[in-house]
């Protein structure tokens, strides 16, 4: 019998949590590429076809961005911005989400919360992934809009001593409607609304037995402009419920979207500029990626 002591026990834990999420990924970009509905966040009420596995990548760039925990400052910029959907049946899909590699250019600093392992101007470290559920409630009639859940959590992949994430479980559900307008046989749908309002429950990352529930939400719309292009925008956020000063790594954010799809080749080109809306979020921004839809892989069970 092999007896870990803590310290060595929490680095192999912290190890194999790094290997697993890895695994996931190279699993995952054996396939071909989509995504939910790059490069927006708000979630629309689509499921992924029953038997297909999809992902969506791409890359995003944050200028002054703020990390209240660790009191940086700096330009963000995410690698591998990867979402995966998995369609389990005809209204219900399985999704992971979240970035390969994070990386900041340092611009200043603040006193930190948590004691912090950056030696140089810049740090790195990996994404805190988002696995979650999505499933169809309603289809869309005439008169009433297709009606959803989401509902997942937060995993705690990053050192918090890198300065970027909390590593912290969080867990949400969300509430999500849909309506599509001008839709024609063959076409897709000339306006596609939908927007998201849910509750997140976030840990305090340096208060015991204290959380902090966030209001999140979304409006989003896709507009088509021909069959090879859409134009895209959102406004995307969550807000503190707390009255004063939210617990630190917990504060409300919020941005705004607005860009293309291009659509070529049976590929699906995005990009968008990005604004951010409260003090804690990102002053501006960039995000492009690609998406391919993969086809039928297995055969869901009845």
């Amino acid at each position: 019998m092999i007896v870990l002591v803590p310290k060595y026990s929490s680095i192999l834990f912290s190890l194999m949590k790094r290997i697993l999420v890895l695994q996931i990924l190279l699993f995952c970009l054996s396939f071909p590429l989509i995504a939910q509905q790059r490069p927006l966040l708000t979630d629309d009420v689509d499921i992924a076809p029953a038997g297909t596995i999809n992902v969506s990548a791409g890359a995003d760039f944050f200028q002054n961005a703020k990390f209240p925990l660790s009191g940086l400052t700096g330009d963000l910029t995410r690698v591998g911005d990867i979402r995966i959907r998995q369609g389990f049946a005809s209204n219900v899909e399985i999704q992971m989400e979240g970035s390969i590699q994070n990386y900041v250019a340092i611009n200043s600093r603040n006193a930190s919360a948590v004691p912090l392992n950056i030696s140089n101007n810049s740090t790195n470290d990996f994404d805190d992934y988002i696995i979650s559920a999505k499933i169809k409630l309603f289809n869309e009639t005439r008169n009433f809009p297709a009606l959803g859940m989401k509902f997942g959590y937060q995993m705690p992949n990053t050192d918090q001593a890198k300065g970027i994430g909390t590593n912290q479980i969080n867990i949400f559900s969300k509430l999500l409607l849909q309506k599509k307008f001008g839709k024609r046989k063959g076409k897709d749908a000339v306006a596609n609304i939908f927007g998201n309002i849910g509750l997140g429950i976030m840990t305090a990352p340096i208060e015991r037995f204290s959380q902090n529930d966030v209001m999140l939400y979304g409006v989003a719309g896709i507009f088509r402009v021909s069959d090879h292009l859409n134009l895209v925008g959102e406004v995307n956020g969550r807000a503190n419920s707390r009255n004063g000063n939210p617990p630190i790594g917990t504060e409300s954010i919020s941005q705004f979207r607005f860009g293309t799809q291009v659509k070529v080749s049976g590929l699906r080109f995005d990009t968008a500029a990005i604004i951010g809306l409260t003090k804690n979020s990102p002053r501006t921004g960039i995000t492009f990626g690609v998406t391919y839809q993969s086809p039928n892989l297995f055969t869901p069970a009845p």
